[in-house]
């Protein structure tokens, strides 16, 4: 099949081949340094997702999405992401396999005609009929336990918005979500373009991006688990120095924290008796099963019991103890202190006495 594809002589005030609403702001080949200054100058796709709380909220959050468009990026990647990139020719070609609609690489990153700040690099466009693409696809590899959100033509949230965004910035009135689940199951949705989302998307990511990048106010503390990673990054510790805090705002904090792990230690209890009536109805049993269809298990896959087996089995103990490489932290403290504190976590304590 014949494509055409997006070049950079196209007129700036008028929409592409290929994106009717875009034009390209950097092409694919530009070093990795100038992908980065046009990346923190607006929002693409994966920030959408960040500023939602829509994405893997291990790894990033509306503060990383804050700092990083201020050039204080902590994600240095991780292996996960390195391979994602690596399969997406693979992935692109399941997608034509599997649907029968052409794919080509995109051509650097687009940017909207009217809002400058709206960005996107696509990973493929589609191509349904001969001339100029015809939709935007979105390629994901995921790992066994999303499974369940895969099926039966579900999309998740964060991938899903993502398209969207690609739709929003190019034009299109439809995209694809494809992905890799669990390393071999292969699923694609279609998504019709939804104004009325697209509306919403541009309208409060338009307001993050003025009140947070171009104002520079930084976004309130979440609950995200990689706000707590970045706010124990982000600063230098300076030992023993101390932060005066107004006492009104403490003690609120203070007291909402303890009203929250009352809350939490009684939501536990529950969450063990459900769990413990599942384990009597298992029994000696490593399945259960309703309807024919697995409801849960309880397998001795868990953590070995070493002091148990130690004390029952001290011979086997000798026989299977070996001496392994360690790196010795108390050493490294006393004569490489700065090193030391450089990867040393920091931890919240709250005293148990009030203020």
């Amino acid at each position: 099949m014949t494509t055409t594809m997006i070049t950079t002589e196209q007129p700036a005030a008028v929409g592409l081949p290929d994106a009717p609403t875009a034009r390209l702001l950097l092409p694919a080949g530009a070093s990795h340094d100038e992908w980065l200054a046009v990346r923190r100058e607006g929002i693409g796709g994966s920030d959408v997702a960040g500023i939602l709380g829509l994405g893997n909220t291990k790894y990033t959050s509306p503060l990383h999405v804050y700092e990083a468009k201020h050039g204080r990026s902590t994600f240095e990647g991780n292996e996960s992401a390195e391979i994602g990139t690596e399969i997406e020719p693979f992935l692109a070609h399941m997608f034509t396999k599997r649907s029968g609609i052409a794919t080509a690489e995109a051509p650097g990153t687009l940017v909207h005609l009217d809002r400058d700040w709206m960005r996107v690099n696509v990973d493929r466009l589609t191509f349904e009929r001969p001339g100029p693409a015809s939709g935007v696809l979105e390629l994901k590899s995921r790992s066994e336990y999303q499974a369940a959100e895969w099926e039966d033509g579900a999309v998740p949230d964060a991938p899903a918005v993502q398209c969207h965004w690609g739709m929003a910035v190019g034009g299109w009135d439809h995209g694809f979500v494809a992905a890799l689940v669990g390393g071999n199951k292969f699923r694609w949705v279609r998504l019709e373009r939804d104004e009325e989302m697209i509306e919403w998307l541009v309208d409060y990511c338009g307001r993050w991006f003025q009140r947070h990048v171009v104002e520079g106010f930084p976004p309130e503390p979440d609950g995200y688990e990689a706000t707590t990673d970045l706010l124990a990054k982000l600063w230098s510790v300076k030992a023993e120095t101390i932060a005066e805090i107004d006492a009104a705002k403490a003690k609120e904090l203070r007291a909402a924290r303890a009203e929250l792990k009352q809350r939490e230690k009684a939501l536990a209890e529950e969450i063990r008796a459900v769990e413990n009536e599942m384990r009597a109805l298992t029994g000696e049993h490593e399945i259960a099963q309703a309807g024919g269809k697995a409801a849960w298990t309880w397998k001795a896959n868990g953590t070995f019991a070493s002091k148990q087996f130690a004390a029952k089995y001290p011979d086997l103990v000798e026989e299977y103890t070996h001496m392994v490489p360690a790196l010795d932290t108390a050493r490294l403290k006393e004569e490489r202190p700065a090193e030391y504190a450089e990867f040393r976590a920091r931890k919240l304590y709250i005293p148990a006495k009030g203020i």
